[in-house]
Parts: C-alpha cells; structure tokens; sequence
C-alpha cells in the first residue's frame, strides 16, 4: 500500500477500506496493523476510522442501513423516516436486527443527495425521496434478496 501513495496518511482510507471489504468491519487490532504498516500512530489511524461514518466498529448486519440526517434530508423528513425503521426493525440506531440482516445507523451526515431527500443508502446505493412506506418496500426487497435497483 506504501508503494501507491506518496504519504503514509494518504494511504489510511484505502487500508481501511481493504480491510472493511474483507472483514465486513475494522477490529481494533486491524487499526494497529493499519499504523504499524504505515508507521502512524494508532490512535491517528484510530481518529480517522471513527471520523468518517462508512467504517464500522463493530460487527454490523449483512446489510448496513444509513439513514442521512443533513439539513435537506432533515428539513424532508429524515428523523421522522428514521424512528419508523426503528420501530419496523425493531432496532435502536446502531443496532442490528435479531435475525442479523440489518444495522440501522441514523448518526450519518451528508450522503450526497440533498436533491433527493429524504435518503438512506444501504450497502452504498442510495434510495431517495423516501416515505416510511418505501423505505420498508426497499428493505423488504433487500431481505428478499431481490435485485438492488429497485428504482
């Protein structure tokens, strides 16, 4: 990874990423390797992997639900969008369903479709201009199995 990148802190999201596609999420013994390689400190390495909200802590659901709560997604309904996947999950944000098919995480920032808001994003494709109703159809599809483009 050193021989890509001219910096060793400009290696740390492609390590993360590498290491998330593999493992489904960063143990914390993966932070370490991560700066070890690099040589950066792990709590630098540590920062940048709780900084952005794409990288998981800890073991998440099959799928990985992001409910956006930016200002557009806010002002179009997001929190309201959000409470009902709780309660249709039957999940708190961050948890995971009991049937480990779903983590629900609702403390996103901007997912980059303000033009689409309300939006969620799961397994990185997005679903905008959401109602509770087709946000369970989405999820319900996704459970399923059926094909992702579901627009």
């Amino acid at each position: 990874m050193r021989d890509l990148y001219p910096s060793p802190r400009s290696a740390v999201l492609p390590a993360l990423w590498a290491i998330q596609d593999e493992l489904a999420y960063l143990p914390a013994w993966s932070l370490e390797v991560v700066a070890t390689e690099l040589g950066l400190l792990a709590g630098d390495v540590e920062a940048v992997s709780s900084f952005y909200s794409m990288y998981f802590n800890h073991q998440p659901g099959r799928h990985q639900i992001q409910v956006c709560r930016n200002v557009s997604c806010g002002l179009r309904g997001s929190d309201e969008l959000l409470r009902h996947l709780e309660n249709w999950l039957g999940v708190e944000d961050g948890g995971t369903t009991t049937d480990g098919a779903f983590t629900l995480e609702g403390t996103v920032e901007c997912l980059g479709a303000c033009g689409g808001a309300p939006m969620m994003q799961v397994d990185r494709f997005s679903y905008e201009n959401l109602n509770p109703e087709r946000a369970e159809e989405v999820l319900t599809k996704i459970r399923n199995s059926e094909p992702r483009d579901l627009d």
